[in-house]
């Protein structure tokens, strides 16, 4: 079936004044790190304070992303809808359409696939939640991020912020990479939006899930400008 919602890429690419577009990438090999809400909820807090437009792109056989969006009656964030062997090729067609942000999420994998998603990133946001498990796991995803010469970010998501885990986890990650200061915390309404195409903020503009996203948002933005300046000297 047809999306409205979604942009179909043809071979072709569209023509336009091509600008520069930031790729995100959300990478993790533990399942259940949170990756897919960390992208809708970051996509829609971008459009919400007018950083669009934004597209994100599902490369997660699970489809999880995609479900969500189907389900989803805004028409933004758009998705673009591509096979991975015209992805370059369609983030080349986005920066044309005038996209400032393009989300990626991955497959909880250390596959040939996601290696090479790597290499087509701006900056690489690594979910973790504060569990032993967790980070047992995070150290092969930053050989694989670091193996790609890409800027990383850790996210600690499900966290309650007054356990003692979460400072620990702080703390470990911080030896390997700049960790997000904005926390997304175990919270009910995370969950609860997602069913319904939505994110946690739209269903509680005021909730404290809106000013964790709003706080993170800011977090990731800001890795752009500490990136500008490494690159300028």
């Amino acid at each position: 079936m047809y999306d409205s919602h979604v942009c179909y890429f043809p071979d072709y690419l569209n023509s336009g004044k091509v600008i520069f577009m930031k790729t995100i990438i959300i990478a993790s090999q533990k399942g259940g790190s949170g990756k897919t809400t960390l992208v809708s909820h970051l996509a829609v807090e971008a459009e919400r304070i007018g950083d669009g437009p934004v597209w994100i792109i599902d490369t997660d056989r699970q489809g999880t992303l995609s479900r969500w969006h189907g389900q989803r009656e805004a028409d933004t964030p758009q998705r673009a809808d591509v096979p991975f062997s015209k992805l370059s090729a369609a983030l080349i067609a986005l920066e044309k359409q005038h996209a400032t942000y393009c989300f990626i999420d991955t497959a909880p994998a250390l596959s040939e696939q996601n290696a090479n998603l790597l290499r087509m990133a701006d900056l690489v946001l690594i979910p973790v939640r504060p569990s032993p498990a967790d980070l047992w796991a995070v150290s092969e995803t930053v050989e694989q991020v670091k193996s790609a010469g890409k800027p990383l970010l850790f996210v600690i998501t499900q966290a309650k912020p007054q356990a003692s885990i979460t400072a620990q986890t702080v703390a470990v990650l911080s030896q390997h990479g700049q960790v997000a200061q904005a926390f997304i915390a175990d919270r009910v309404p995370y969950a609860a939006a997602m069913t319904s195409g939505r994110t946690a903020p739209e269903i509680g503009p005021k909730s404290p899930t809106a000013v964790e996203i709003a706080e993170l948002w800011v977090c990731v933005k800001s890795c752009f400008h500490e990136i500008r300046k490494v690159a300028n000297g």
